[in-house]
């Protein structure tokens, strides 16, 4: 047996799947005083009523299983494998895994991949990116002896500048994603499929927003730049943003030349379901079964004509 990414493909050959390993996000958007169980039946409902639509799904395994017990049987599944943030009292957002955890153990409880994220600043020391490095290839050195695909989410930012939404961040970010995408797709951190954002913020796109830093040709250059960055399959992630934004950034996308093979997309399809979360499961369930599934229909659609499939080994 080898590893293989066909579970978490749609009989299209692309990835389109639906991310619900929020924790500390989710426990925000739902409110402070939300309990483990009312986490746990949030990511269920979610499973419940979009995996149907969706090719797999990404879970945790502190919250997330009970949700995975009740997917759809056609969607694959992810666990995700590090702790959620980054430890604020020291330089480089270094990442940590789960305690108790491990990827024998997560494979057991019916992961057909692991995902992991790493934060990564190119420019930062060398010292803390050869830790993250490191970090990388362990887990992927786990992820072979146990012959289960590495998903590896790459998050970029600037140690030098606190807001990644800003008009500072937008001008470095094409170079931080890239060059970070570039990085790890060497062979040695044995990395099946990169989650990436894409390389602009589009917010900062001539026609996009109010502020323009990059032209349609420069923000298009950018994304023919990141596909010939790597050799690995990747897929986008839709990092907060409306659904609308993320689907006109996938258009986007594909008309610059990008060959992305899917998406990772969590808060933009459900995001606004945990609005109704104090009104009781009922309303969830009506939001899911509305405008929940109505998001995740009109992402599917854009993705047939967008995303390109993944030749399979």
């Amino acid at each position: 047996m080898t590893k293989t990414i066909e579970p978490l493909l749609n009989d299209d050959g692309y990835i389109a799947a639906l991310a619900i390993d929020q924790r500390g996000a989710l426990r925000k958007l739902l409110g402070e005083d939300a309990s483990v169980a009312d986490i746990e039946q949030f990511k269920t409902q979610v499973s419940q009523n979009l995996t149907p639509y969706a090719s797999s799904i990404l879970l945790d395994p502190e919250y997330g299983l009970p949700a995975s017990e009740q997917r759809d049987a056609s969607c694959g599944l992810l666990l995700a494998y590090e702790k959620t943030g980054y430890d604020t009292t020291q330089p480089g957002r270094l990442p940590d895994l789960l305690d108790t955890w491990s990827v024998k153990q997560l494979k057991a409880k019916g992961a057909d991949a692991i995902k992991l994220l790493v934060y990564v600043d190119v420019d930062e020391e060398e010292t803390i990116n050869k830790q993250k490095e490191a970090f990388v290839e362990r887990v992927g050195s786990e992820c072979v002896a146990e012959e289960i695909p590495l998903f590896l989410e790459l998050v970029s930012y600037d140690a030098n500048i606190t807001d990644a939404s800003s008009a500072e961040y937008a001008k470095v970010k094409p170079h931080k994603v890239i060059e970070a995408m570039r990085t790890y797709s060497d062979p040695r951190f044995n990395v099946d499929v990169l989650k990436v954002e894409v390389p602009v913020n589009m917010n900062f796109v001539e026609g996009y927003g109010e502020k323009v830093i990059y032209s349609k040709a420069e923000a298009a250059q950018y994304f023919k730049d990141q596909a010939a960055s790597t050799s690995l399959p990747y897929i986008y992630l839709s990092a907060g943003v409306t659904a609308e934004l993320f689907q006109e950034t996938l258009r986007f996308a594909k008309e610059a030349g990008s060959t992305f093979n899917g998406v990772l997309c969590g808060r933009a399809t459900w995001k606004d379901a945990t609005l109704h979360f104090s009104e009781g499961p009922e309303a969830v369930t009506e939001w899911f079964n509305t405008q929940g599934k109505s998001n995740i229909e009109s992402l599917n659609e854009i993705l047939k004509t967008t995303a390109t499939p993944i030749e399979l080994n």
